[in-house]
């Protein structure tokens, strides 16, 4: 799906195509993002503006390598895109990666950096929240590593945008209990014990 942004069109390519793109990566990389949930609920049922892959920060000079002629940009907070060199270390506040074959191309994928303590997985937003890098991702039948829901969806609570709250209602039946308690935990945790999803997940458990 096309989309129009300041900085020029979106236009990912198919979730195929990104994981051939992805395949020469050395370092661990999951697809994020909308794809992750449809990955985990094994159908699609929406549109995606792009295409999120997670990757850990101190890999980040791996993706470049890999995507060596591409044009790789970087989201300095508050939300400001500047090129983002090659060899050169992003520093911790930035997060985000646009990047696309050309200056005339549309964007096509966007990378997430997330942060490590040792061989643990820590949640920028929060950093009591953590998981062993293990549990991160999950594996579809296709092959595609992708994005724990239940991290994501946490990742998602923030926003609450209506693809968020799709995205949440349709990971509901393929969470179990472990993942559903996970999940309400940490968004209590970061979000606070009145957010709506993590009332429903209670709600959920209890029943």
């Amino acid at each position: 799906m096309r989309t129009e942004t300041p900085w020029g069109v979106w236009d990912p390519p198919p979730l195929a195509e990104a994981v051939r793109l992805l395949a020469p990566l050395r370092a661990p990389w999951w697809i994020a993002g909308g794809y992750a949930v449809e990955l985990a609920v094994g159908r699609a049922y929406r549109e995606h503006g792009d295409i999120d892959v997670l990757l850990l920060r101190r890999d980040q000079a791996e993706a470049q390598r890999v995507l060596a002629d591409w044009e790789w940009w970087a989201a300095d907070p508050p939300g400001t895109l500047r090129p983002w060199r090659p060899g050169e270390t992003l520093p911790a506040g930035v997060h985000d990666i646009w990047c696309r074959p050309g200056p005339d191309e549309p964007w096509r994928l966007q990378f997430m950096l997330d942060d490590t303590d040792g061989e643990d997985w820590v949640f920028r937003r929060d950093p009591r929240v953590r998981l062993p890098l293990g549990r991160l991702g999950r594996l579809s039948p296709d092959g595609v590593r992708y994005l724990a829901p239940e991290i994501q969806l946490l990742y998602k609570s923030k926003s609450q945008r209506p693809k968020d709250e799709r995205d949440f209602e349709a990971a509901l039946p393929v969470l179990d209990d472990h993942g559903r308690a996970w999940l309400a935990e940490t968004i209590t945790l970061a979000e606070g014990p009145d957010h709506p999803w993590a009332v429903r997940l209670r709600e959920l458990l209890a029943d």
